[in-house]
Protein backbone atom coordinates (compact mmCIF):
# COMPACT_ATOMS: atom_id res chain seq x y z
CA UNK A 1 0.00 0.00 0.00
CA UNK A 2 2.93 2.32 0.69
CA UNK A 3 4.35 1.85 -2.77
CA UNK A 4 1.05 2.71 -4.38
CA UNK A 5 0.74 5.88 -2.36
CA UNK A 6 4.26 7.08 -3.29
CA UNK A 7 3.56 7.08 -7.03
CA UNK A 8 3.44 10.58 -8.52
CA UNK A 9 0.43 11.67 -10.43
CA UNK A 10 1.05 13.53 -13.67
CA UNK A 11 -0.30 16.98 -14.14
CA UNK A 12 -3.06 17.73 -16.60
CA UNK A 13 -0.80 19.53 -19.06
CA UNK A 14 2.15 17.17 -18.77
CA UNK A 15 2.63 14.92 -21.83
CA UNK A 16 2.66 11.16 -21.36
CA UNK A 17 5.79 9.04 -21.84
CA UNK A 18 4.57 7.22 -25.00
CA UNK A 19 2.89 9.45 -27.58
CA UNK A 20 -0.34 8.08 -29.01
CA UNK A 21 -0.32 7.97 -32.80
CA UNK A 22 -3.30 7.25 -34.98
CA UNK A 23 -2.54 5.48 -38.22
CA UNK A 24 -4.83 6.48 -41.04
CA UNK A 25 -5.72 3.45 -43.12
CA UNK A 26 -7.32 3.63 -46.54
CA UNK A 27 -9.94 1.00 -45.75
CA UNK A 28 -13.69 0.93 -46.33
CA UNK A 29 -16.02 1.87 -43.53
CA UNK A 30 -16.97 -0.84 -41.10
CA UNK A 31 -20.68 -0.09 -41.51
CA UNK A 32 -22.69 0.70 -44.61
CA UNK A 33 -25.76 2.86 -44.85
CA UNK A 34 -28.53 1.94 -47.26
CA UNK A 35 -29.01 4.97 -49.45
CA UNK A 36 -31.93 3.75 -51.57
CA UNK A 37 -34.01 0.69 -52.42
CA UNK A 38 -34.66 0.53 -56.16
CA UNK A 39 -37.15 -1.45 -58.22
CA UNK A 40 -36.66 -1.88 -61.94
CA UNK A 41 -39.86 -1.03 -63.84
CA UNK A 42 -39.20 -3.26 -66.86
CA UNK A 43 -36.49 -5.91 -66.47
CA UNK A 44 -35.02 -6.46 -62.99
CA UNK A 45 -31.69 -8.28 -62.47
CA UNK A 46 -31.86 -12.07 -62.25
CA UNK A 47 -30.24 -14.48 -59.79
CA UNK A 48 -30.28 -17.81 -61.64
CA UNK A 49 -29.31 -21.25 -60.34
CA UNK A 50 -28.42 -24.19 -62.61
CA UNK A 51 -29.02 -27.41 -60.66
CA UNK A 52 -27.43 -30.43 -62.33
CA UNK A 53 -26.44 -28.79 -65.63
CA UNK A 54 -23.41 -27.02 -67.05
CA UNK A 55 -24.34 -23.58 -68.32
CA UNK A 56 -22.33 -22.13 -71.26
CA UNK A 57 -21.13 -18.56 -70.86
CA UNK A 58 -21.94 -17.40 -74.41
CA UNK A 59 -25.71 -18.08 -74.36
CA UNK A 60 -28.01 -15.11 -74.99
CA UNK A 61 -31.48 -15.03 -73.40
CA UNK A 62 -34.69 -13.26 -74.39
CA UNK A 63 -37.02 -12.09 -71.57
CA UNK A 64 -40.76 -12.68 -71.75
CA UNK A 65 -43.53 -11.17 -69.60
CA UNK A 66 -47.33 -11.57 -69.66
CA UNK A 67 -49.47 -9.14 -71.65
CA UNK A 68 -51.13 -6.12 -70.05
CA UNK A 69 -54.54 -7.82 -70.09
CA UNK A 70 -53.27 -10.61 -67.87
CA UNK A 71 -51.98 -8.30 -65.13
CA UNK A 72 -53.69 -8.47 -61.75
CA UNK A 73 -56.26 -5.90 -60.69
CA UNK A 74 -55.10 -2.60 -59.17
CA UNK A 75 -56.62 -3.47 -55.82
CA UNK A 76 -53.90 -6.02 -55.13
CA UNK A 77 -50.81 -5.27 -53.06
CA UNK A 78 -47.52 -4.05 -54.50
CA UNK A 79 -45.94 -7.49 -54.23
CA UNK A 80 -48.87 -9.08 -56.06
CA UNK A 81 -48.48 -6.56 -58.92
CA UNK A 82 -44.93 -7.70 -59.62
CA UNK A 83 -44.94 -9.37 -63.00
CA UNK A 84 -43.69 -12.83 -63.67
CA UNK A 85 -40.81 -13.13 -66.10
CA UNK A 86 -39.35 -15.95 -68.19
CA UNK A 87 -35.97 -16.17 -69.91
CA UNK A 88 -35.57 -18.40 -72.95
CA UNK A 89 -32.62 -19.13 -75.22
CA UNK A 90 -32.32 -21.06 -78.49
CA UNK A 91 -28.68 -20.08 -79.15
CA UNK A 92 -27.38 -23.62 -78.56
CA UNK A 93 -27.31 -26.02 -81.50
CA UNK A 94 -29.34 -28.82 -79.92
CA UNK A 95 -30.50 -27.60 -76.49
CA UNK A 96 -33.06 -25.05 -75.30
CA UNK A 97 -32.48 -23.21 -72.01
CA UNK A 98 -35.39 -21.82 -70.00
CA UNK A 99 -35.23 -19.88 -66.72
CA UNK A 100 -38.36 -19.23 -64.72
CA UNK A 101 -39.42 -18.46 -61.18
CA UNK A 102 -40.33 -21.52 -59.09
CA UNK A 103 -42.37 -20.80 -55.99
CA UNK A 104 -42.94 -23.56 -53.47
CA UNK A 105 -46.15 -23.60 -51.49
CA UNK A 106 -48.07 -21.11 -53.62
CA UNK A 107 -47.89 -18.64 -56.48
CA UNK A 108 -46.63 -15.77 -54.30
CA UNK A 109 -42.97 -15.91 -53.22
CA UNK A 110 -42.37 -15.92 -49.47
CA UNK A 111 -38.86 -14.47 -49.74
CA UNK A 112 -37.72 -11.44 -51.72
CA UNK A 113 -34.25 -11.32 -53.25
CA UNK A 114 -32.10 -8.22 -53.48
CA UNK A 115 -28.77 -7.23 -54.95
CA UNK A 116 -26.55 -4.70 -53.18
CA UNK A 117 -24.23 -2.21 -54.93
CA UNK A 118 -21.69 -0.98 -52.39
CA UNK A 119 -19.55 2.15 -52.84
CA UNK A 120 -16.41 1.80 -50.64
CA UNK A 121 -15.60 5.52 -50.89
CA UNK A 122 -18.88 6.84 -49.56
CA UNK A 123 -19.89 3.77 -47.55
CA UNK A 124 -23.37 3.82 -49.09
CA UNK A 125 -25.27 0.79 -50.32
CA UNK A 126 -27.89 0.78 -53.04
CA UNK A 127 -30.29 -2.17 -52.86
CA UNK A 128 -31.96 -3.39 -56.04
CA UNK A 129 -34.80 -5.90 -56.03
CA UNK A 130 -34.01 -9.00 -58.11
CA UNK A 131 -35.76 -12.13 -59.29
CA UNK A 132 -34.56 -15.62 -58.39
CA UNK A 133 -34.94 -18.13 -61.23
CA UNK A 134 -34.09 -21.75 -61.89
CA UNK A 135 -32.45 -22.78 -65.15
CA UNK A 136 -33.75 -25.88 -66.97
CA UNK A 137 -32.54 -27.47 -70.19
CA UNK A 138 -34.28 -29.75 -72.67
CA UNK A 139 -33.23 -31.26 -75.98
CA UNK A 140 -34.90 -29.48 -78.87
CA UNK A 141 -35.72 -32.78 -80.62
CA UNK A 142 -37.64 -34.01 -77.59
CA UNK A 143 -40.05 -31.09 -77.52
CA UNK A 144 -43.38 -32.18 -78.90
CA UNK A 145 -45.83 -29.72 -80.49
CA UNK A 146 -48.68 -28.64 -78.29
CA UNK A 147 -51.30 -29.91 -80.76
CA UNK A 148 -50.13 -33.50 -80.41
CA UNK A 149 -50.13 -33.55 -76.60
CA UNK A 150 -53.79 -34.50 -76.44
CA UNK A 151 -53.35 -37.41 -78.87
CA UNK A 152 -50.39 -38.73 -76.91
CA UNK A 153 -52.39 -38.68 -73.69
CA UNK A 154 -55.16 -40.74 -75.26
CA UNK A 155 -52.72 -43.29 -76.65
CA UNK A 156 -51.07 -43.95 -73.31
CA UNK A 157 -51.56 -47.44 -72.02
CA UNK A 158 -52.12 -48.66 -68.51
CA UNK A 159 -48.40 -49.06 -67.81
CA UNK A 160 -47.61 -45.48 -68.86
CA UNK A 161 -50.41 -44.15 -66.67
CA UNK A 162 -49.16 -46.13 -63.70
CA UNK A 163 -45.67 -44.74 -64.33
CA UNK A 164 -46.99 -41.19 -64.39
CA UNK A 165 -48.90 -41.73 -61.15
CA UNK A 166 -45.80 -43.22 -59.56
CA UNK A 167 -43.69 -40.25 -60.60
CA UNK A 168 -46.29 -37.82 -59.24
CA UNK A 169 -47.42 -39.48 -56.01
CA UNK A 170 -45.08 -42.42 -55.42
CA UNK A 171 -42.61 -42.86 -52.58
CA UNK A 172 -38.87 -42.34 -52.98
CA UNK A 173 -38.34 -46.07 -53.40
CA UNK A 174 -41.02 -46.29 -56.10
CA UNK A 175 -39.61 -43.30 -57.99
CA UNK A 176 -36.13 -44.82 -57.83
CA UNK A 177 -37.45 -48.09 -59.24
CA UNK A 178 -39.16 -46.23 -62.09
CA UNK A 179 -35.95 -44.39 -62.96
CA UNK A 180 -33.96 -47.65 -62.91
CA UNK A 181 -36.46 -49.28 -65.25
CA UNK A 182 -36.23 -46.34 -67.64
CA UNK A 183 -32.41 -46.36 -67.63
CA UNK A 184 -32.19 -50.13 -68.09
CA UNK A 185 -34.93 -50.37 -70.70
CA UNK A 186 -33.95 -52.42 -73.75
CA UNK A 187 -35.12 -51.26 -77.14
CA UNK A 188 -37.18 -53.82 -79.10
CA UNK A 189 -35.18 -55.94 -81.51
CA UNK A 190 -35.55 -55.03 -85.15
CA UNK A 191 -36.52 -57.49 -87.79
CA UNK A 192 -34.16 -58.25 -90.67
CA UNK A 193 -36.17 -56.15 -93.13
CA UNK A 194 -36.48 -53.05 -90.93
CA UNK A 195 -34.44 -49.98 -91.80
CA UNK A 196 -32.23 -48.54 -89.04
CA UNK A 197 -33.74 -45.55 -87.27
CA UNK A 198 -32.06 -42.20 -87.65
CA UNK A 199 -30.33 -40.71 -84.61
CA UNK A 200 -31.91 -37.46 -83.52
CA UNK A 201 -30.04 -34.40 -82.25
CA UNK A 202 -30.34 -35.48 -78.62
CA UNK A 203 -28.81 -38.87 -79.41
CA UNK A 204 -25.99 -37.24 -81.35
CA UNK A 205 -25.25 -34.95 -78.41
CA UNK A 206 -25.14 -37.91 -76.02
CA UNK A 207 -22.87 -39.93 -78.33
CA UNK A 208 -20.56 -36.95 -78.76
CA UNK A 209 -20.21 -36.46 -74.98
CA UNK A 210 -19.68 -40.19 -74.42
CA UNK A 211 -17.00 -40.23 -77.12
CA UNK A 212 -15.13 -37.36 -75.49
CA UNK A 213 -15.16 -39.14 -72.12
CA UNK A 214 -14.11 -42.54 -73.45
CA UNK A 215 -11.12 -41.15 -75.37
CA UNK A 216 -9.33 -40.46 -72.08
CA UNK A 217 -10.13 -43.83 -70.53
CA UNK A 218 -7.34 -46.35 -70.05
CA UNK A 219 -7.32 -49.45 -72.22
CA UNK A 220 -7.36 -53.00 -70.88
CA UNK A 221 -3.63 -53.39 -71.53
CA UNK A 222 -2.87 -50.15 -69.70
CA UNK A 223 -4.93 -51.25 -66.71
CA UNK A 224 -3.16 -54.62 -66.69
CA UNK A 225 0.23 -52.88 -66.82
CA UNK A 226 -0.74 -50.62 -63.90
CA UNK A 227 -1.86 -53.64 -61.85
CA UNK A 228 1.36 -55.53 -62.60
CA UNK A 229 3.45 -52.48 -61.68
CA UNK A 230 1.80 -52.25 -58.23
CA UNK A 231 2.19 -55.94 -57.36
CA UNK A 232 4.70 -56.89 -54.62
CA UNK A 233 6.91 -59.01 -56.89
CA UNK A 234 10.41 -58.58 -58.37
CA UNK A 235 10.53 -56.62 -61.61
CA UNK A 236 10.78 -59.04 -64.52
CA UNK A 237 12.46 -58.29 -67.84
CA UNK A 238 9.62 -59.07 -70.23
CA UNK A 239 11.82 -58.46 -73.29
CA UNK A 240 14.32 -61.18 -72.36
CA UNK A 241 15.02 -63.90 -74.89
CA UNK A 242 16.52 -66.37 -72.37
CA UNK A 243 15.00 -67.41 -69.07
CA UNK A 244 18.25 -66.51 -67.27
CA UNK A 245 17.75 -62.84 -68.22
CA UNK A 246 14.19 -62.54 -66.89
CA UNK A 247 15.27 -62.21 -63.25
CA UNK A 248 18.89 -61.09 -63.25
CA UNK A 249 20.40 -61.26 -59.70
CA UNK A 250 22.41 -58.11 -60.40
CA UNK A 251 19.13 -56.26 -61.04
CA UNK A 252 16.75 -57.62 -58.37
CA UNK A 253 19.44 -57.65 -55.65
CA UNK A 254 21.91 -55.09 -56.94
CA UNK A 255 25.37 -55.59 -58.37
CA UNK A 256 27.19 -53.92 -55.44
CA UNK A 257 25.14 -55.71 -52.76
CA UNK A 258 25.57 -59.06 -54.50
CA UNK A 259 29.36 -58.66 -54.56
CA UNK A 260 29.37 -57.87 -50.84
CA UNK A 261 27.65 -61.16 -49.89
CA UNK A 262 30.32 -63.31 -48.14
CA UNK A 263 30.82 -66.80 -49.60
CA UNK A 264 34.45 -67.57 -48.73
CA UNK A 265 33.50 -69.13 -45.40
CA UNK A 266 31.12 -71.61 -47.03
CA UNK A 267 33.64 -72.51 -49.72
CA UNK A 268 36.36 -73.27 -47.18
CA UNK A 269 34.07 -75.37 -45.00
CA UNK A 270 32.97 -77.44 -47.98
CA UNK A 271 36.59 -77.94 -49.06
CA UNK A 272 37.52 -79.14 -45.57
CA UNK A 273 34.35 -81.24 -45.41
CA UNK A 274 32.99 -79.33 -42.43
CA UNK A 275 29.32 -78.91 -41.70
CA UNK A 276 27.54 -75.63 -42.40
CA UNK A 277 25.04 -74.51 -39.80
CA UNK A 278 21.87 -72.98 -41.27
CA UNK A 279 18.21 -72.64 -40.36
CA UNK A 280 17.10 -73.34 -43.93
CA UNK A 281 16.38 -76.82 -45.26
CA UNK A 282 16.56 -75.45 -48.78
CA UNK A 283 20.09 -74.12 -48.19
CA UNK A 284 21.30 -77.24 -46.37
CA UNK A 285 20.23 -79.51 -49.24
CA UNK A 286 22.10 -77.49 -51.90
CA UNK A 287 25.07 -75.66 -50.38
CA UNK A 288 27.59 -78.51 -50.69
CA UNK A 289 26.88 -79.13 -54.38
CA UNK A 290 27.12 -75.42 -55.27
CA UNK A 291 30.03 -74.34 -53.04
CA UNK A 292 32.37 -77.03 -54.37
CA UNK A 293 32.10 -75.65 -57.91
CA UNK A 294 34.12 -72.46 -58.39
CA UNK A 295 32.12 -71.57 -61.53
CA UNK A 296 28.87 -71.21 -59.54
CA UNK A 297 29.90 -68.09 -57.61
CA UNK A 298 26.75 -66.15 -58.57
CA UNK A 299 24.44 -69.01 -57.56
CA UNK A 300 26.31 -69.35 -54.25
CA UNK A 301 25.96 -65.63 -53.54
CA UNK A 302 22.23 -65.82 -54.31
CA UNK A 303 21.92 -68.84 -51.99
CA UNK A 304 23.72 -66.97 -49.16
CA UNK A 305 21.57 -63.88 -49.74
CA UNK A 306 18.48 -66.13 -49.59
CA UNK A 307 19.72 -67.44 -46.24
CA UNK A 308 20.07 -63.87 -44.90
CA UNK A 309 16.57 -62.93 -46.10
CA UNK A 310 15.06 -66.06 -44.52
CA UNK A 311 16.86 -65.34 -41.22
CA UNK A 312 15.50 -61.78 -41.34
CA UNK A 313 11.94 -63.04 -41.90
CA UNK A 314 12.05 -65.74 -39.20
CA UNK A 315 13.61 -63.26 -36.74
CA UNK A 316 10.56 -60.96 -36.82
CA UNK A 317 7.84 -61.06 -34.21
CA UNK A 318 4.08 -60.35 -34.42
CA UNK A 319 3.43 -56.61 -34.43
CA UNK A 320 0.88 -54.50 -32.63
CA UNK A 321 -1.40 -54.26 -35.64
CA UNK A 322 -3.06 -57.28 -37.12
CA UNK A 323 -1.17 -58.83 -40.05
CA UNK A 324 2.11 -57.01 -39.31
CA UNK A 325 5.43 -58.13 -37.88
CA UNK A 326 8.09 -56.20 -35.96
CA UNK A 327 11.79 -56.47 -36.77
CA UNK A 328 14.40 -56.51 -33.94
CA UNK A 329 16.58 -53.46 -33.19
CA UNK A 330 19.57 -52.71 -35.38
CA UNK A 331 22.22 -54.23 -33.10
CA UNK A 332 20.25 -57.45 -32.66
CA UNK A 333 19.49 -57.53 -36.39
CA UNK A 334 23.22 -57.34 -37.21
CA UNK A 335 23.86 -60.15 -34.77
CA UNK A 336 21.01 -62.20 -36.28
CA UNK A 337 22.32 -61.78 -39.86
CA UNK A 338 26.01 -62.19 -38.98
CA UNK A 339 28.41 -62.34 -40.86
CA UNK A 340 26.50 -60.14 -43.36
CA UNK A 341 28.07 -56.68 -43.89
CA UNK A 342 26.16 -53.61 -42.74
CA UNK A 343 25.33 -52.66 -46.32
CA UNK A 344 23.68 -56.04 -46.92
CA UNK A 345 21.75 -55.80 -43.63
CA UNK A 346 20.49 -52.30 -44.47
CA UNK A 347 19.55 -53.43 -47.98
CA UNK A 348 17.38 -56.24 -46.61
CA UNK A 349 15.86 -54.05 -43.89
CA UNK A 350 14.87 -51.24 -46.26
CA UNK A 351 13.56 -53.53 -48.98
CA UNK A 352 11.34 -55.74 -46.80
CA UNK A 353 10.21 -53.38 -44.00
CA UNK A 354 9.12 -49.81 -43.37
CA UNK A 355 10.07 -48.01 -40.15
CA UNK A 356 10.72 -51.31 -38.42
CA UNK A 357 7.35 -52.83 -39.43
CA UNK A 358 6.85 -55.69 -41.88
CA UNK A 359 3.40 -55.37 -43.43
CA UNK A 360 1.43 -57.66 -45.75
CA UNK A 361 2.98 -55.98 -48.79
CA UNK A 362 6.51 -56.64 -47.52
CA UNK A 363 5.70 -60.27 -46.65
CA UNK A 364 4.39 -60.90 -50.18
CA UNK A 365 7.44 -59.16 -51.64
CA UNK A 366 9.82 -61.24 -49.50
CA UNK A 367 8.21 -64.59 -50.34
CA UNK A 368 8.09 -63.72 -54.06
CA UNK A 369 11.82 -62.86 -53.96
CA UNK A 370 12.54 -66.15 -52.20
CA UNK A 371 10.74 -68.04 -54.97
CA UNK A 372 12.83 -66.23 -57.58
CA UNK A 373 16.05 -66.97 -55.64
CA UNK A 374 15.09 -70.64 -55.47
CA UNK A 375 14.51 -70.71 -59.24
CA UNK A 376 17.95 -69.17 -59.87
CA UNK A 377 19.68 -71.63 -57.53
CA UNK A 378 17.89 -74.71 -58.96
CA UNK A 379 18.17 -73.69 -62.62
CA UNK A 380 14.49 -72.67 -62.83
CA UNK A 381 13.07 -76.06 -61.79
CA UNK A 382 12.44 -76.23 -58.04
CA UNK A 383 11.13 -78.91 -55.72
CA UNK A 384 8.96 -76.68 -53.52
CA UNK A 385 8.91 -78.92 -50.43
CA UNK A 386 11.98 -77.41 -48.70
CA UNK A 387 10.99 -73.91 -49.72
CA UNK A 388 7.50 -74.39 -48.34
CA UNK A 389 8.91 -75.67 -45.02
CA UNK A 390 11.33 -72.73 -44.70
CA UNK A 391 8.67 -70.08 -45.34
CA UNK A 392 6.09 -71.98 -43.22
CA UNK A 393 3.29 -71.80 -45.76
CA UNK A 394 1.11 -74.43 -47.41
CA UNK A 395 1.41 -75.74 -50.94
CA UNK A 396 -1.48 -73.68 -52.33
CA UNK A 397 0.22 -70.47 -51.15
CA UNK A 398 3.51 -71.43 -52.80
CA UNK A 399 1.63 -72.18 -56.02
CA UNK A 400 0.09 -68.69 -55.99
CA UNK A 401 3.47 -67.01 -55.47
CA UNK A 402 5.02 -68.98 -58.33
CA UNK A 403 2.13 -67.89 -60.53
CA UNK A 404 2.72 -64.25 -59.54
CA UNK A 405 6.35 -64.41 -60.75
CA UNK A 406 5.30 -66.01 -64.05
CA UNK A 407 5.85 -69.70 -63.25
CA UNK A 408 3.68 -72.70 -62.62
CA UNK A 409 3.78 -75.60 -60.13
CA UNK A 410 2.87 -79.08 -61.31
CA UNK A 411 2.43 -82.27 -59.35
CA UNK A 412 4.76 -85.10 -60.40
CA UNK A 413 4.07 -88.63 -59.19
CA UNK A 414 6.94 -90.52 -57.53
CA UNK A 415 6.16 -94.11 -58.51
CA UNK A 416 9.78 -95.29 -58.37
CA UNK A 417 10.23 -94.72 -54.63
CA UNK A 418 6.57 -95.13 -53.80
CA UNK A 419 6.56 -91.83 -51.90
CA UNK A 420 4.14 -88.94 -52.15
CA UNK A 421 3.93 -86.84 -55.28
CA UNK A 422 6.39 -83.98 -55.70
CA UNK A 423 5.44 -80.41 -56.53
CA UNK A 424 7.84 -78.97 -59.10
CA UNK A 425 7.85 -75.24 -59.76
CA UNK A 426 9.05 -74.30 -63.24
CA UNK A 427 9.90 -70.92 -64.69
CA UNK A 428 10.05 -70.87 -68.47
CA UNK A 429 9.31 -68.66 -71.44
CA UNK A 430 6.75 -67.39 -72.18
CA UNK A 431 5.95 -66.31 -68.64
CA UNK A 432 2.43 -67.02 -67.39
CA UNK A 433 1.26 -64.17 -65.16
CA UNK A 434 -2.24 -64.02 -63.64
CA UNK A 435 -4.59 -61.86 -65.69
CA UNK A 436 -6.83 -59.13 -64.39
CA UNK A 437 -10.17 -60.52 -63.39
CA UNK A 438 -13.30 -59.18 -65.08
CA UNK A 439 -16.38 -59.01 -62.91
CA UNK A 440 -19.51 -60.26 -64.64
CA UNK A 441 -22.54 -57.96 -64.48
CA UNK A 442 -25.04 -58.76 -61.78
CA UNK A 443 -28.10 -60.58 -62.98
CA UNK A 444 -31.35 -58.83 -62.17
Amino acid sequence: MAEIGNKKRKRDGEPSGKPKKKVVLDAPASTAAVSSVLQSPSCPPVIATTPGIEFPQNIAFHPYQPRDGSRPKPGKSKKARSQEMLLHSTSHQTLDYTAREEHHGGSTPLVNNFLGIYDPKTGKLEVLEAKKMVMRVVARAQRAPASSMGDNETKKGMMERRTDLGEAFGTKKAKRAIRDNVLNAIAPQKKPGDTPAEIDDAGKAVLHSVGQITTTMATRDELQAAVDEAKPVPKANLDAQDIQDVYDPKVIIGDEILNLVPIREWQEKVQHKEGIQTISRFVAARVNAIAVNNNDVTRLRVLRYFNFVLSFYLGTKPGKQRGTRQIPPRDKLRELLSPAPDAVVENIRRKFSDAGVVRKFHIDLLIAHCCVFACIVDSFEVDTQNLRDDLRVDQATINNYFHEIGGRVKSVSNKASGGPAKHIGRLMLPLDFPKQRTIAPRRK
